[in-house]
């Protein structure tokens, strides 16, 4: 057992660390201590702090080893400094950088080889080393992000999704029978502390998407008029649509009578079976509302993906307990775009729900809030500083999510204005009708 535990985290860490190379090879160093947007960090800053963060925790926590670079370390803290004031930071160079994260890697595997993985919540089921390949992962999607958000010609290329969508010759809609399920995890040996403890909850009956929203039907509330009509946003949404000037999701643009996007530095016209992207959260609820909907709380959205109603057991994905597969769920940037609505069968859940897992992440009407009996660790500032009403939570991860930090209890949370994010939504309403429901 401790071998394969030791071959899962050894897997994980040198999976992360091909597509962080991937990420920050493909544009020259220029590009890489540019800041591409005021939202996102210089991609070399991310490059360093991974290191960083790993040197903390694997290197000086795990394996009791001397600091290499102890002067960096409020460098890259994310809490100390915002994203748009890290470029005027003494940041290490790119050569310097990978320099760094290379060595202590290669420090970090020699601990992974000779540290007994047990007698202690950091060691047991190797989770420390886990924790630092979500970590790592997590950064890389962000990476993947500022990808989409500079300027200039592709840098990354990938093959397209398998043409398996089949959305319009499904049915709108499942029924999720009323009664509790298991929500979170007890058991799941890499799960954050969010994500903790499994509980009860009780659900009363709803319908949801079968599909997520996609770019045509996001069309048609945007043709009739859904970003001037005052009645179907909140107060803060139409704030921000009306002062930024908002009539479409972030990189569309509207030529000849033509939808168009830019998608990692290329122009396309807006595929009209994709899940949309790049929508707030203001956004999905406002196309919630004018569908005579509503977006699907966060225990709505877990019990979809994960309860089987026919035997009551709630498993770990919609399609079972057995780890994701390029037949499950658009994962891990094979792809740089959603497949379209309807695809991966295979990934369906037992009401027959797809894509719940990868393609998108979906916004969900509830705020980010600690589970009954939570208790942080490692550390505070991974999930309990944001618990509160000004974060919304996102769930089922997106085709840049690596399967390593994406499952069906895993929890994202952002501002509900951002719309850089690889995010989209299903919609949901009350079994009887109604379109209102708990937050």
């Amino acid at each position: 057992m401790t071998d394969d535990l030791r071959t899962r985290a050894l897997e994980a860490l040198t999976a992360a660390r091909t597509r962080t190379a991937t990420l920050t090879s493909c544009v020259d160093d220029d590009e890489l201590t540019a800041q591409h947007s005021p939202l996102m960090s210089p991609l070399v800053w991310d490059l360093a702090h991974i290191g960083n963060q790993e040197e903390q925790w694997l290197l000086r926590t795990v394996g009791g080893r001397e600091a290499l670079r102890p002067e960096i370390d409020s460098v890259y803290d994310a809490f100390e400094h915002p994203r748009a004031l890290r470029p005027t930071l003494p940041l290490l160079a790119p050569a310097e950088a990978r320099v760094y994260a290379s060595d202590v890697r290669g420090r970090v595997l020699d601990i992974l080889e000779r540290t007994p993985l047990e007698g202690g919540p950091l060691l047991d089921a190797a989770f420390a080393f886990g924790m630092i390949a979500q970590h790592e992962q997590q950064h890389d999607e962000t990476m993947l992000i500022t990808h989409q958000l500079r300027r200039g010609p592709a840098a990354l290329t990938a093959p397209e999704p398998p043409a398996t969508g089949n959305g319009q010759l499904l049915p709108s809609e499942v029924l999720v029978p009323a009664g509790p399920f298991t929500m979170g995890t007890s058991s799941e040996p890499w799960a954050l502390d969010n994500e903790r403890p499994a509980h009860e909850r009780v659900v009363p009956a709803y319908c949801i998407d079968t599909v997520p929203v996609t770019c045509g039907a996001y069309q048609a509330f945007i043709e009739d008029g859904g970003y001037t009509q005052r009645c179907w946003w909140a107060d803060e949404g139409w704030e921000q649509i009306r002062q930024h000037g908002i009539g479409a999701p972030l990189f569309w643009r509207r030529e000849g009578g033509v939808w168009l996007r830019r998608r990692f530095g290329v122009t396309e016209e807006v595929p009209p079976d994709e899940p949309v992207l790049h929508v707030s959260w203001y956004e999905a609820d406002a196309y919630a509302r004018w569908a005579g909907r509503r977006l699907p709380t966060e225990a709505e959205w877990e019990k979809a993906a994960r309860h089987d109603p026919g035997s009551g057991r709630t498993r770990r994905y919609p399609w079972g307990d057995e780890e994701p597969t390029p037949a499950h769920a658009n994962l891990g940037q094979r792809h740089l775009r959603p497949a379209a609505a309807g695809s991966y069968p295979e990934g369906a859940s037992p009401l027959g729900v797809r894509q719940l897992i990868g393609d998108v992440w979906e916004w969900t009407s509830s705020d980010f809030l600690a589970y009954p009996g939570f208790a942080a660790f490692p550390y505070r500032e991974y999930s309990e500083v944001f618990f509160g009403s000004e974060y919304k939570v996102l769930r089922g991860g997106s085709f840049a999510v690596d399967p390593v930090a994406c499952r069906g209890t895993f929890r994202n949370w952002d501002l509900p204005v951002r719309r850089q994010i690889f995010s989209g939504f299903r919609t949901a309403r009350d079994a009887d009708g109604q379109t209102g429901g708990p937050a």
